[in-house]
């Protein structure tokens, strides 16, 4: 039989505000040692007294005009009450009916609400006990919650990208997945294709996730696992499984009369709050360009594909880069002919994402610490453009301009790459390649191409790569004819 899946998403992303959710600690997802960003207010030890960090509610404002949803006018903290080891309150601050944002659509899914709360601390388990560090309670946590839309894994885990995406460009949160600054719950549910009226079917919750691979996995296989139990006349039971990402499996966790009843109530030492405090306004205005507008601008004003706008966008200093190197190409763009047959705009986009973020990633670094300016950049594509240098020669003036971070020109003159352009230099060469090479001029007279482009490569190593190939292989054809 067949069966039409229902998913959800709830996801959670630690926001990179300076301190805590309500203390000053300071918030550092990298510290290594445990417990020493804490304090008594984190730590919930009696009598004291949480303030609400207006960075983070500021923060959950942005992604909610990011997304087109509805702010709230006013809005306030619950306590969500459940006991658990790295939970130092005996309850987390959190909010229950008056969410900062609802509504709003991002990838065609829509957006039930986005709140914001404080983070648990983390457990280490291991040589019979188990650890607990600190230093993460207490941090911004935003939480958004969908609408049961999305029907396959892929729109999942496409959905958790482009969300992850956002949050980057709007400066929220890295949303690392691999450090858990990012955590992916799924609620699946699937029901007969052919009874398009029925019901929905019982919702599983996958936790455990963490991630991009983990979502599509996770979800394939608990969509799996229900087809299996209704095909075999059973129920799917309604409860919380977890991701085994070694075996890759769901498991069960806990069934729902083992579900907890978290007797929210409202937080008694936070008062409601008013978001036009916030100023939601400015920050609507002071939105940057967002992902999904960006990809549109860049294929309409630069003539890219969709695909290439995706991977030059998924990275926003990436897009950044190109989008100063495109400019400045732009305004030398005027040559009335180029000795290549790629525009300049396609040799930009090949230069920037094979060979100079190939070095990028072969020394580990990063565009903060780039020596190469976008102008340097399009000055190097310029330059192959206009035949000034070949390709293998621009491969090594960019690792030059890498190290050094100078000019391309510059380095052109004091390495003498220039390209060989005099003709009588390069029929010369064409010609000692021609006498020395008898066989495959024979095997090319008979009909052989690839023995042209034999040749040619004979010649190229000869001008250590400063010839023209297209110009070389004309030059061939021209006197291997006159010698048939």
């Amino acid at each position: 039989m067949e069966y039409i899946p229902t998913i959800g998403l709830e996801i959670h992303a630690e926001l990179n505000t300076k301190s805590k959710m309500f203390c000053s600690c300071k918030n550092d997802p990298d510290e290594k040692k445990p417990n020493v960003n804490v304090c008594p207010v984190c730590l919930g030890h009696p009598g004291t007294l949480p303030v609400p960090n207006g960075e983070a509610i500021k923060s959950v404002i942005k992604v909610g005009l990011a997304i087109g949803g509805e702010i709230a006018s006013i809005s306030k903290f619950d306590r969500k009450n459940y006991f658990y080891p790295d939970l130092p309150k005996g309850y987390q601050i959190s909010q229950f009916d008056k969410p900062i944002v609802s509504g709003g659509n991002l990838n065609g899914v829509r957006i039930t609400r986005i709140h914001l709360e404080e983070d648990a601390g983390r457990l280490a388990h291991g040589e019979g006990a188990t650890l607990v560090d600190f230093n993460r309670a207490g941090v911004p946590l935003m939480e958004l919650v969908t609408e049961p839309d999305i029907k396959t894994a892929e729109e999942a885990a496409s959905f958790a990208k482009e969300l992850q995406l956002l949050l980057r460009y709007v400066d929220v949160s890295e949303a690392n997945m691999e450090k858990g600054e990012m955590r992916v719950e799924a609620n699946v549910s699937i029901r007969a294709k052919n009874f398009p009226g029925a019901p929905l079917g019982m919702k599983v919750e996958v936790k455990n996730i963490n991630s991009f691979r983990a979502v599509y996995d996770a979800i394939e296989y608990e969509l799996k696992r229900q087809s299996e139990v209704l095909n075999k006349n059973e129920k799917v039971k309604q409860e919380t499984r977890g991701w085994d990402d070694v075996e890759k499996i769901t498991v069960s966790q806990r069934s729902k009369e083992e579900a907890h009843d978290y007797r929210y109530f409202p937080e008694p030492d936070i008062p409601p709050f008013e978001t036009k405090e916030f100023d939601v306004e400015k920050l609507r205005k002071k939105l940057p360009e967002l992902p999904v507008a960006r990809r549109e601008r860049f294929g309409r004003e630069f003539g890219i594909s969709d695909a290439q706008a995706a991977l030059l966008v998924i990275q926003k200093e990436l897009a950044d880069f190109y989008e100063a190197a495109e400019s400045e190409l732009a305004t030398r763009d005027d040559r009335e002919s180029s000795k290549i047959e790629k525009h300049p705009r396609d040799l930009l986009f090949n230069y920037l994402m094979s060979d100079l973020t190939g070095l990028m990633n072969e020394h580990d670094v990063g565009f903060d610490v780039l020596k190469i300016t976008p102008e340097h950049l399009a000055h190097l594509v310029d330059l192959i453009a206009d035949g000034k240098i070949m390709s293998r020669g621009a491969k090594d003036i960019l690792r030059k301009m890498f190290e050094t971070g100078n000019d391309p020109e510059d380095i052109l003159r004091d390495e003498g790459l220039h390209a060989i352009s005099d003709e009588k230099q390069l029929a010369k060469v064409v010609k000692e390649v021609i006498s020395e090479h008898a066989p495959a001029v024979v095997d090319y007279h008979k009909g052989k191409v690839a023995s042209l482009q034999f040749l040619v490569g004979k010649a190229m190593g000869k001008l250590k790569g400063k010839g023209d190939p297209g110009g070389l292989r004309n030059m061939f054809e021209r006197m291997l004819a006159e010698k048939k």
